[in-house]
């Protein structure tokens, strides 16, 4: 049994990546992303996030967003990857892993194009094979799993939960009752009734929490 907390109260995660959809709006992303230890940018996202201030510890990407005033001044901490099997999120990811950061958060990886929020939400399910890996957005938070788990809420909280793969699905302190669903929509627009709740499961899931 896993705990998944919603915020970050008692400590930030190792490092943030920054992927190039909308810029973080929310109180709580803008928060950790000037507070976290290590910032991972990917290229496309550069300038959006040294404009707000923040520096990174790393640009990861194949180069081609890159100013020529960005890449002059910090050429030192770019990272080009030309390989175009994996996107620039990946190609952050394994950044990460090679310095040994397990407890990652993803930020900036919705909007702008929904085939891009798709393609990265999905990411999630296999990068949770190497890390503790969540997604924060402006509205919510993705985290995947796999078994049983609790993770923090709020009465009221609505709550989605995807099936990728598993065979049994049970919930404790959700309003609606959970079963195997064969489709996206069918697990949306639960809600909470506690301080967390808790699922049951045989394999993979994609749970959405709110923030409000």
């Amino acid at each position: 049994m896993k705990y998944y907390p919603l915020g970050w109260e008692e400590g930030l995660p190792q490092a943030v990546i920054l992927a190039d959809g909308e810029f973080p709006r929310n109180a709580l992303a803008v928060k950790i992303l000037r507070t976290v230890p290590a910032v991972v940018c990917c290229d496309g996202a550069a300038r959006k996030l040294l404009a707000h201030g923040v520096q990174p510890v790393a640009i990861v990407g194949d180069g081609d967003s890159l100013t020529r005033k960005i890449r002059e001044r910090y050429a030192s901490v770019i990272h080009q990857e030309k390989e175009q099997a994996t996107n620039d999120l990946s190609k952050a990811f394994r950044h990460c892993l090679a310095q040994g950061w397990r407890d990652i958060l993803i930020l900036g990886a919705t909007g702008k194009r929904e085939d891009h929020t798709l393609g990265n939400v999905s990411l999630l399910m296999d990068y949770m094979e190497q890390a503790r890996v969540q997604m924060l957005t402006d509205y919510g938070l993705f985290t995947p799993l796999c078994g049983d788990a609790e993770l923090e809420s709020f009465p009221g909280q609505q709550v989605s939960v995807f099936n990728m793969g598993c065979t049994r699905l049970k919930g404790e302190n959700l309003v609606y009752p959970l079963s195997v669903f064969t489709n996206w929509w069918q697990g949306t627009l639960n809600e909470a009734t506690g301080k967390s709740f808790t699922l049951h499961t045989d394999g993979k899931l994609l749970v959405y929490r709110t923030l409000k």
